[in-house]
């Protein structure tokens, strides 16, 4: 990443009027926001829309090359605006890290999940070996693990804006969150087997492939 400019959090608001009055939105997925008002913007729009309207919310906070793209402020929007309405967020290691205030994921997520988050998904495609482990954590006594397959070595970029957009993607069409995580790992491991190469930096996950249910 080279450099990133937050657009303006009027246009933000403006962009969602328009959707809300022209579809009928079934899901919310966020990614990079850029600051503090855009999180204001979204919030204002949420609560305009019905409590059950579900929220995935992927934490970006570092580009996948390096390079930061969250401030404290706009971190702490997100902590008390966000993830207490979404129904799930998905940081990566170093995100969950970061958000939770401990490097043991677990306590990491219990320490999210104590101060509002409904569910954490901790993704695990930033670490090493055959397969990615992503673990759910929720208020249930135990975290759920799924075991993914490893395409490649962490050459990718937009993985995880991928596997949060699906997952919101399932919720939409009226899946469960355990089940729309399952589908949605499926689709981004083919999206990686197909994955385009553009110039010379990461490669980018194909999200033009067909979607199996």
């Amino acid at each position: 990443m080279y450099g990133a400019e937050a657009v303006d959090a009027q246009l933000i608001r403006q962009q969602l009027q328009c959707l809300d009055k022209d579809i009928t939105i079934h899901a919310v997925k966020t990614g990079a926001l850029g600051n503090a008002a855009i999180v204001g913007v979204l919030k204002d729009f949420l609560d305009s829309q019905d409590d059950e309207l579900p929220l995935i919310v992927d934490p970006v906070i570092k580009a996948a090359g390096g390079g930061d793209l969250a401030d404290d402020e706009l971190v702490q929007a997100m902590k008390d605006k966000l993830f207490p309405r979404a129904e799930m967020i998905t940081p990566n290691g170093e995100e969950l890290t970061q958000l939770g205030g401990s490097d043991d994921a677990d306590q990491a997520a219990l320490n999210l999940l104590q101060a509002g988050c409904r569910s954490v998904l901790a993704t695990g495609g930033h670490g090493t070996g055959i397969h990615i482990t992503n673990t759910l954590y929720n208020h249930s006594p135990e975290p759920m693990h799924w075991e993914v397959e490893r395409v490649g070595s962490n050459e990718y970029h937009g993985t995880g804006c991928t596997l949060a957009a699906a997952i919101a993607t399932g919720m939409a069409s009226g899946l469960s969150a355990r089940a729309s995580i399952s589908q949605a790992q499926n689709y981004v491991h083919r999206t990686l087997l197909h994955a385009l190469s553009v110039g010379q930096g990461q490669r980018i996950p194909d999200r033009g492939i067909l979607w199996e249910r």
